[in-house]
């Protein structure tokens, strides 16, 4: 038989697809080095990451390209002979991610650069909670926002949401103290700024947040668990945050909590949101006569100018609050949980009272929120960044300002 060429082999689809996956994790951990580590030599990137110097100079001059890193400008020299490794460091001064975070009373607009520190921030009192008209008054004012900032470009927005999120479609299927229900997030604020948006919940961008830019980097799992006028908590481990199927994963807001009297809407007594909901704590207030209206920073206020009942009402609200941490530490046991609270962000005596109610034995792996001046600013832009750091490599150009 006449002798024929061997055909060319053929990558399979299998291959492509494993092929890109490996290529974006490379890049994503070698861009969460760069953020951690940064300035840093390629050679320390390699030997951090296990990549061979090969793969991580490539990665860095792809990562260069997107203008996400850059070198940094004064070069290390290894005992002082031989060339000197020049380190690399983000490129902070070219891109700006916006956050959209909309709370039961108002929307919070903001702009976060790539290390995670917010820009500018605009707060929007919700003249009607009518989805539309909310999210087309956050598109406005992050626009504006974006006006303001010269020289940057917009690389995405990201929207947090308290309630039940779907965060592969964009939507808020239900939030119940705003009466949302099937909202499409994405395509709305899509449409209205002409950029990549994602969404989803608080509590679950927050933890994400902890594990990029707070005190939680490098911990192998973390509950957060947010408590405002909604009650919700994500939990993180191996670098990935749990879900659900339709991202059901944290909805904690009907867990029975021992000790409490609330009446619920849902007929029990005790629920968690009814009971540590802001609006329940400046209730409490108001009949005590602390304050005369519904914003529990005027509860700190009262508090920190001695009201022995305002101080007195937050150490209970924080008591309960520990008690709900420590359901879910002995159902989840995480090696680190972050509150976000009013009283444990700005009061020792709360933290006291929460780590108290947690149990001297657990109470170390308990902190609040990275974040204590700037956390509602931060959980909108934390979406939008948290893809940029899994996925780099599809990094948009960005929209210029």
């Amino acid at each position: 038989m006449p002798r024929t060429a061997a055909p060319p082999a053929l990558t399979s689809p299998v291959t492509r697809v494993a092929d890109s996956d490996r290529r974006r994790t490379s890049a994503s951990v070698i861009l969460r080095s760069v953020l951690e580590h940064g300035p840093v030599a390629r050679s320390t990137i390699a030997r951090l990451t296990g990549l061979s110097p090969a793969s991580v100079t490539d990665h860095c001059a792809r990562l260069t390209g997107l203008g996400l890193i850059r070198e940094a400008a004064v070069p290390r020299r290894s005992n002082g002979v031989g060339r000197p490794h020049v380190p690399v460091d983000l490129d902070d001064s070219r891109f700006v991610v916006g956050g959209v975070h909309v709370a039961v009373p108002y929307t919070t607009v903001s702009l976060l650069d790539l290390r995670g520190r917010v820009v500018a921030r605009r707060e929007l009192k919700h003249r009607s909670v009518e989805p539309a008209e909310v999210l087309s008054r956050a598109a406005d004012g992050l626009g504006a926002l974006l006006a303001e900032a010269v020289g940057c470009r917009a690389l995405g927005v990201g929207v947090a949401v308290g309630g039940w999120v779907d965060r592969d479609s964009g939507t808020v299927v239900e939030h119940p103290l705003l009466g949302w229900r099937d909202v499409p997030v994405r395509e709305t604020v899509g449409a209205r700024t002409g950029l990549p948006v994602q969404v989803d919940g608080h509590a679950r961008a927050l933890v994400n947040a902890e594990r990029l830019f707070g005190r939680a980097r490098g911990s192998l799992s973390v509950l957060h668990l947010f408590v405002g006028n909604m009650v919700d908590a994500a939990f993180a481990t191996h670098d990935e945050v749990h879900h659900g199927p339709r991202s059901q994963a944290g909805a904690i807001a009907h867990l029975p909590l021992a000790g409490g009297t609330e009446p619920c809407d849902c007929g029990r007594v005790g629920c968690l949101q009814v009971e540590l909901s802001e609006r329940t704590l400046c209730r409490r207030a108001r009949q005590a006569g602390v304050i005369d209206g519904v914003n529990p920073m005027h509860v700190i206020a009262a508090a920190e100018a001695g009201d022995p009942v305002a101080a007195r009402l937050l150490r209970e609200r924080a008591r309960m609050v520990g008690r709900a941490a420590g359901l879910l530490l002995d159902v989840l046991n995480p090696e680190r949980v972050v509150v976000t609270e009013v009283g444990v962000l700005y009061r020792e005596d709360c933290l006291a009272a929460l780590r108290d109610e947690v149990g001297a034995e657990r109470s170390a792996a308990v902190s609040p929120s990275s974040f204590p001046d700037s956390v509602l600013a931060m959980a909108g832009g934390a979406v939008a960044l948290d893809v940029l750091y899994r996925d780099p490599l599809a990094s948009p150009p960005g929209r210029p300002t």
